[in-house]
């Protein structure tokens, strides 16, 4: 029989971390939807943002190598923490690049790529805590999984968008450089939801 203990201390720090996520997501997407003058600020945040996410991860990090016994295996809690690093990462690299490239106006459905994200960063918030019954999660993963599809789906429309004849080619590789950030958010949603089909295998 697995032994779980009853402390809740990973769970309530993988939580925190993914709610990182909430904030931004929504950031980013108030990143897009603003004028190139106004971005500055708004990057700022999301690197802050993106500074707490390290500082959890660190915890989580310290936790695992002084606890004895953890609610399910190291590696799967390791690879939770460092997935959703790493939409936190994508995330705030999109907005610097944004920021030091100077883009201009973002091209069509990049807003409906950013919503994507910001439903899978809720999504994500809202589950992370049904970890301690992570045989519950099944809707997380396959909605996730869903989302990630739509995201590629947006993301070759707005590469066809960008890549139409006329543009300069310059401003069209910048772009593209930036939103490529974001269908990398959304790869990495679904890798973290596949970490957490994994721990559901495990425990069943």
């Amino acid at each position: 029989m697995r032994f779980t203990p009853r402390g809740t201390r990973f769970f309530d720090l993988l939580a925190d971390a993914a709610k990182n996520l909430v904030t931004a997501t929504a950031l980013l997407r108030e990143l897009v939807a603003a004028e190139p003058a106004g971005r500055e600020p708004i990057a700022k945040r999301l690197h802050e943002v993106e500074h707490q996410g390290d500082e959890l991860t660190h915890t989580i990090m310290v936790e695992l190598n002084s606890s004895f016994v953890t609610p399910f295996d190291r590696e799967d809690i390791q690879a939770l923490a460092a997935k959703i690093d790493d939409v936190l990462d994508f995330t705030d690299t999109a907005a610097d690049l944004a920021v030091l490239y100077r883009i201009g106006t973002f091209p069509p459905g990049t807003d409906v790529l950013v919503r994507v994200l910001c439903r899978a960063a809720e999504l994500t918030a809202s589950s992370m805590p049904g970890l301690a019954k992570v045989g519950d999660l099944e809707p997380f993963w396959i909605e996730i999984n869903e989302l990630e599809n739509e995201a590629d789906r947006v993301y070759r429309r707005i590469l066809a968008h960008l890549f139409e004849p006329g543009g300069d080619a310059l401003e069209v590789l910048k772009t593209k450089e930036v939103v490529e950030q974001f269908e990398l958010a959304a790869d990495a949603f679904e890798h973290l939801a596949d970490v957490v089909q994994t721990i559901a295998v495990k425990e069943s």
